[in-house]
C-alpha cells in the first residue's frame, strides 16, 4: 500500500479561518443592526446628549457672548443655574432680557452648590428676579433635605418661592419618594410662609408625581417639543432646552418662559407681611 500523504488530512488554513470569520462578519452584523435600532428609537435625546457633550468639550473655546434667540410666543424668560456654569456675568445676563433665575443652592441633605452665595447676590442686584432650588435624592430623608436648604437660603419678601426639583431615578418603591417629597414640600412651606414650586421633566412627572402634587405649581421641563403636551393650566413654568446660550455665561444653561406676563410672574413673589424680617435660617419646622 503506497504511504498516506502527509497534506491529505490537514485541511488549508484559509479553509480553518473562514468560520471564525463568518462569525465575527455575522456578530458586526447583529451590532449595526441592534446599534441603529436603538438610535432610531432614541434619537432626539441621544443627538442631544452628543450636542451637550461637543459644548462642554468646547466649552474653553467659547467667549460668553453667544446667545441663543429667545422663545416666540412668550414675554417672560429666565434661565437657571448652578456652579456648573462658574463664574456668571449678571449684569450682562440681565441685559439680554432674563426676567427670572432659579440658582441651585443645595442637593441631597449635605452638598452646598459652592458658588450659591456669590450668583444670589449678584443676580438680585442686577435686578433678576430670583429663586432657589434644591436637588432631590431620594435616598436621603426628605427632613434632612429640607434642613439643609432652610439653613443655605435667606428667602425675603420679593424672592420667588423655593423650588423642589424632583427628577433622579435612583429609588426602588415610588411610595416611599412621595412620601419624602411631601415633607419636603410641607416643611419648606412651613418655613417660609409659601407654598413651594415643583419642578420635574415630563416623562418622571407622568410616571411617578402626576395626580399626587397638583396642589403644589409645577415648572415643566420638556424638550424637543413645540409645546408641553400637558395643558397649560398644569404647569406654570417650561424649561424648553437645556443647551441654550445666554451673553454673559460662558457654556450652555438651561433657557425657561414663564406662561404668563411679567406682572403675573411678580404676583409669585413671596409678600411682604408688614416689617418683619426674612425667613431665618435655620431648620424647617
Amino acid at each position: 500500500m503506497p504511504p498516506l500523504s502527509s497534506t491529505a488530512s490537514v485541511a488549508p488554513p484559509a479553509a480553518r479561518r473562514r468560520p471564525w470569520r463568518r462569525g465575527l462578519l455575522a456578530a458586526v452584523l447583529l451590532a449595526l443592526l441592534l446599534g441603529g435600532t436603538y438610535y432610531l428609537r432614541h434619537q432626539v435625546q441621544l443627538n442631544r446628549y452628543a450636542r451637550r457633550a461637543w459644548a462642554t468639550f468646547t466649552k474653553n473655546g467659547l467667549t460668553g457672548r453667544e446667545k441663543t434667540p429667545l422663545l416666540a410666543g412668550y414675554s417672560v424668560h429666565g434661565i437657571d443655574v448652578s456652579s456648573y456654569q462658574g463664574r456668571i456675568d449678571w449684569p450682562e445676563v440681565a441685559r439680554n432680557r432674563v426676567r427670572f433665575a432659579f440658582i441651585k443652592a443645595s442637593e441631597g441633605a449635605t452638598l452646598r452648590d459652592p458658588r450659591f452665595a456669590r450668583n444670589w447676590r449678584e443676580a438680585r442686584k442686577a435686578g433678576v428676579l430670583c429663586g432657589a432650588y434644591h436637588y432631590f435624592l431620594p435616598s436621603r430623608d426628605g427632613k434632612l433635605q429640607a434642613d439643609l436648604f432652610a439653613k443655605i437660603v435667606p428667602l425675603a419678601p420679593g424672592d420667588l418661592p423655593p423650588v423642589l426639583d424632583v427628577e433622579a431615578a435612583n429609588f426602588h418603591d415610588v411610595a416611599v419618594l412621595r412620601r419624602e417629597v411631601a415633607r419636603w414640600l410641607r416643611l419648606i412651606e412651613a418655613h417660609y410662609g409659601v407654598r413651594p414650586i415643583l419642578y420635574s421633566n415630563h416623562s418622571f412627572y407622568k410616571r411617578h408625581l402626576a395626580g399626587h402634587f397638583d396642589d403644589y405649581p409645577l415648572w415643566l421641563a420638556h424638550y424637543e417639543v413645540e409645546r408641553p403636551t400637558l395643558p397649560p393650566s398644569k404647569w406654570i413654568i417650561w424649561q424648553h432646552s437645556d443647551e441654550a446660550y445666554v451673553p454673559g455665561i460662558r457654556g450652555v444653561v438651561d433657557f425657561n418662559v414663564f406662561k404668563g406676563n411679567f406682572e403675573s410672574l411678580q404676583a409669585l413673589r413671596i409678600p411682604a407681611t408688614g416689617p418683619s424680617q426674612p425667613a431665618r435660617a435655620g431648620k424647617a419646622k
